[in-house]
């Protein structure tokens, strides 16, 4: 395997360095070396009265590891032990989008988090950048860390690539978890249409420059001090965007939503195979206030999944990691407990395909 350094969040790896080191601070360090940041980077509190090992996986959680994959680093956050779950973020997002769900499942479960390519800390290189490759990504980074099977957990786009996984490595898939989805119908924010226009790739740089943000940053700073605080749902929208004044994120956002996104509104749907996913445990989570896919999907994809768990959560948004962390946490961790791994064989699958023509 591979070997693997681990850094912060906040020591990014530095791109312009090559061969077998790199540079923190500007000291060179050795790959197999371990570099910790002292500085806690969690974006969430250990719970009252849940102990040491709660606060540890905490910590285990908002720390940032890399591995190389095919020439590019994949950056990824690891936590726990047991059964392994591989959550999958959306569009413009990163692993960040777990973190306020990680500890507690990590209790139980080994949870694996990787940022996309294009995306967060991993490489952003001129590439692939559709739904099968990404599945295929998640297919390689879990046989690069040693696992055969997996619970996918998707959010948003992550949803589209869970379901691509699925269909694509039936025999990885032991569960199946969709987060207000992509890849469920046409309907889409009319934000993300316009933004798969041409010439958005030069729009982009001048709207979201780094001044721009610094000034804006600094503005949220002042209003923090007054004890005005933006809500976890904007926060995490801001830091998506902020993301992308990186010329190389910029790039790879736009090849990723026109993969699966034009003015019309989504170019994907799962709809046609979704009845493969009966073999394969199911929830559906949505906010019924969901303002970037509506919720109408989430009762679409139910009806064509039989045997599939529906859950719509009153009054949320299409953040939910953010917006309701501990009811997410509470829904998944049901939802593993009362359901078994599926355990597709090739001959099944060819049965189910068969059967439907």
């Amino acid at each position: 395997m591979t070997e693997r350094v681990v850094w912060q969040a906040s020591q990014p790896p530095d791109d312009h360095t090559s061969g077998c080191g790199r540079t923190v601070g500007g000291m060179a360090t050795s790959r197999s070396r371990k570099v910790v940041d002292t500085r806690p980077k969690a974006k969430v509190l250990p719970l009252p009265g849940l102990g040491a090992t709660h606060s540890e996986l905490v910590r285990e959680a908002s720390i940032t590891r890399w591995v190389k994959l095919h020439g590019h680093d994949v950056a990824y956050r690891q936590a726990g032990s047991g059964p392994v779950l591989v959550m999958i973020h959306g569009i413009a997002g990163s692993s960040n989008t777990w973190v306020p769900v990680m500890p507690l499942l990590a209790e139980h479960f080994t949870v694996i988090a990787p940022d996309l390519l294009g995306h967060g800390e991993s490489a952003k290189p001129r590439g692939d950048y559709s739904l099968g490759a990404y599945a295929s990504g998640i297919r390689d980074l879990l046989g690069l860390l040693g696992h055969e099977r997996a619970t996918v957990i998707g959010h948003s786009l992550g949803g589209g690539i869970a379901m691509q996984f699925a269909y694509q490595f039936p025999q990885m898939a032991e569960r199946m978890v969709l987060v207000c989805s992509g890849g469920l119908g046409k309907e889409v924010s009319p934000l993300l249409r316009a933004l798969s226009l041409p010439g958005t790739e030069y729009l982009l740089p001048v709207v979201l420059n780094r001044q721009l943000h610094s000034v804006v940053g600094s503005l949220g700073n002042v209003l923090g001090r007054f004890g005005i605080r933006s809500d976890p749902f904007l926060a995490e929208v801001w830091g998506s965007w902020s993301r992308l004044t990186d010329l190389r994120a910029q790039r790879a956002f736009i090849h990723t939503i026109r993969a699966v996104i034009d003015v019309s509104g989504q170019r994907v749907s799962a709809r046609d195979r979704l009845y493969l996913a009966h073999e394969i445990p199911t929830m559906i989570v949505w906010g019924d206030q969901d303002a970037v896919i509506p919720v109408e999907h989430a009762h679409i994809a139910h009806e064509l999944i039989p045997g599939s768990r529906l859950e719509i959560v009153e009054g949320a948004g299409h953040f939910l990691p953010f917006e309701h962390p501990d009811r997410l946490d509470r829904l998944m961790r049901d939802f593993l407990a009362t359901t078994k791994p599926a355990h597709v064989s090739s001959q099944r699958w060819h049965e189910v395909l068969s059967s439907h023509g």
